[in-house]
């Protein structure tokens, strides 16, 4: 889940829905991101329940935080390198960076971060297709796992990404090709038990 609010506003703005969802599925793995900001953010989301908290636009403007966060609490921090073009946006989109993604992955490598989702921003709810070749790149480049993000349309695409897992592809996020129905959550995760 992503407080899309939250990061524009850089601090949590949907708590009370994030809370709901938690409470309707107890036990179901959550992955959260969006104005996770400090130290406190991340440990009340984590106490709530949140296996996972993604820290975005905090990895590249407080990344002594980032780290600080990564290291208190191993394989429960993911680092979410938004981009376009290569280069880190951050705010929600909002703001370009002169960073390019990968420098700033490997900024995170031994800070004890669970992984690096990569979303190519040109694509992301475009359904033109994942960025394979970018986010493979990435995986290629990292001792980290990478989770992919942005553009998935279709089964062809997780099966793409199927193919390449064992470079270093972790999983992928899948929005608007779910909500529209054109990726059935079951085949998908079938494919991906494969």
């Amino acid at each position: 889940m992503v407080d899309l609010d939250g990061a524009f506003a850089g601090r949590p703005a949907n708590a009370a829905a994030v809370e709901a969802i938690l409470g309707a599925v107890p036990g179901l793995p959550v992955q959260l991101g969006g104005g996770i900001r400090s130290m406190a953010t991340v440990e009340a989301w984590l106490s709530r329940g949140v296996q996972r908290v993604i820290l975005g636009s905090a990895a590249l403007k407080d990344p002594e935080f980032a780290r600080a966060a990564c290291q208190a609490h191993p394989g429960r921090v993911a680092v979410g390198i938004d981009a376009r073009k290569g280069l880190v946006a951050t705010e929600g989109w909002a703001q370009v960076s002169t960073m390019p993604a990968l420098d700033l992955a490997r900024r995170f490598e031994d800070a004890g971060a669970a992984a690096i989702i990569y979303t190519d921003i040109d694509r992301d709810g475009m359904l033109g297709g994942v960025n394979l070749e970018a986010t493979l790149a990435l995986a290629r480049a990292m001792t980290l796992p990478v989770i992919a993000s942005g553009g998935v349309a279709s089964l062809d695409d997780l099966a793409a990404l199927a193919a390449v897992a064992a470079e270093g592809i972790e999983g992928v996020i899948i929005g608007r090709a779910l909500y529209d129905g054109r990726v059935d959550p079951v085949r998908a995760l079938a494919l991906a038990g494969a």
